[in-house]
């Protein structure tokens, strides 16, 4: 196995243990190692962690939630259709965005839900 083979393996060890601890993965996770330390550009980055996504990722760690009573089946089946759609809608918008543009609202997305995450009560 090449050497990049296990830093993304262990890399998608890091975002799954985020994962299953806080619900996060894909944007705050993959998407920034992508760029930072991989050089993806942030399309490139947010293309591959979709692609990642298409197999049922979080398939175990929602198993063990519902298990503990902490999902809402009906409220989760509407927000996967939604997304389902709404995935292409945003994907079709951003094709021939620029890329540092993209980069600087990806990262005032990050940075306004950061706020809002650690102000709220």
């Amino acid at each position: 196995m090449a050497m990049s083979h296990v830093l993304y393996l262990g890399l998608g060890v890091i975002a799954g243990i985020f994962g299953g601890m806080f619900g996060i993965g894909g944007g705050t996770i993959l998407i920034p190692v992508m760029v930072f330390m991989f050089g993806l550009t942030q399309h490139q980055a947010q293309g591959t962690t979709l692609a990642a996504m298409i197999p049922p990722i979080g398939l175990l760690a929602a198993w063990r939630y519902w298990q503990a009573g902490n999902v809402n089946v009906p409220m989760a089946a509407f927000i996967c259709i939604g997304f389902f759609a709404g995935g292409l809608i945003g994907a079709n918008f951003v094709q021939n965005m620029p890329d540092p543009i993209l980069k600087k609202i990806f990262g005032v997305f990050l940075l306004f839900v950061s706020v809002q995450m650690i102000t709220s009560k």
